[in-house]
């Protein structure tokens, strides 16, 4: 119990260095870091701003009728709203930092262009027929997946890696169809790891006309894909993370053109 306490309080003193950090960096920089923090956390805002209204919901008539109301159930009450927002800022606030070494992956050289657009990054190289956008894992900073990004890009094959706000695919479905109203390519691919690969899986499944390939790294899709779309499997042998039944379900909605490819010792 003292170490998953221990734990706990480790998180959410994370979680307040976090926040204090960037109110701290707010007024360092100005009205423009106002903005910049309001765009970054405004789910977790419009959340903390929906449990204080629905916390102030139930307690305010509960204090208008507190003869009947006892003090210590009305301090559980509060202190459950207070860690309920505590523990949910803490949970979108903790995610998988990416290795110091990819940021050498987003500086530009006479290869590839790495340029910051409002969507995330986008790596312009040789190629111009041809582009891929790339939905992160769930709570995976998405600068990890820069060095693979970059590879890509040195081949040919542009990129677009989406930065989805906090780490959560679910949250930006629609940033391909976003970055195709852009963006001119003849090709289009659509790529995801782990629960970005589902969201992926899904947005192509429901605009059948828009991506020629569709590529999911230890991920699976849970609906039909399109006819003819091209599909790229990828797994890890030593994925201790995927769900195989699943994955296996979800051949059942693999197109007639789909490849698989198992890494031997792979992991998540």
């Amino acid at each position: 119990m003292n170490a998953f306490a221990n734990s706990l309080f480790h998180v959410l003193l994370s979680w307040m260095r976090a926040l204090f950090g960037d109110l701290l960096s707010i007024f360092q920089s100005g009205d423009g870091g106002v903005i910049s923090w309001v765009s970054r956390h405004w789910l977790f805002l419009a959340a903390l701003l929906l449990c204080t209204a629905l916390g102030a919901a139930i307690v305010f008539p509960l204090l208008r009728r507190r003869r009947g109301l006892s003090k210590k159930l009305l301090l559980s009450a509060l202190l459950g709203l207070a860690l309920a927002a505590i523990g949910g800022g803490a949970f979108l606030r903790v995610y998988y930092h990416a290795a110091p070494e990819a940021s050498a992956a987003l500086v530009s050289d006479d290869a590839v262009t790495v340029e910051s657009i409002g969507k995330g990054y986008f790596f312009d190289g040789p190629g111009t027929d041809a582009a891929l956008v790339f939905y992160p894992g769930a709570k995976v900073e998405s600068e990890a997946y820069a060095p693979l990004l970059r590879r890509l890009s040195e081949g040919g094959l542009d990129c677009f890696l989406v930065r989805m706000p906090l780490h959560m695919a679910v949250l930006d479905m629609d940033a391909a169809g976003e970055l195709q109203q852009q963006y001119a390519y003849e090709t289009w691919l659509l790529a995801g790891h782990s629960m970005g690969g589902a969201v992926a899986a899904n947005y192509v499944g429901e605009q059948p006309a828009a991506f020629d390939a569709l590529v999911l790294l230890a991920a699976y899709p849970t609906h039909p894909l399109p006819d003819g779309l091209h599909l790229l499997s990828v797994y890890g042998s030593e994925d201790g993370c995927l769900d195989r039944e699943n994955y296996e379900a979800g051949r059942a909605f693999w197109t007639g053109s789909a490849e698989e490819l198992g890494m031997d010792g792979g992991n998540h």
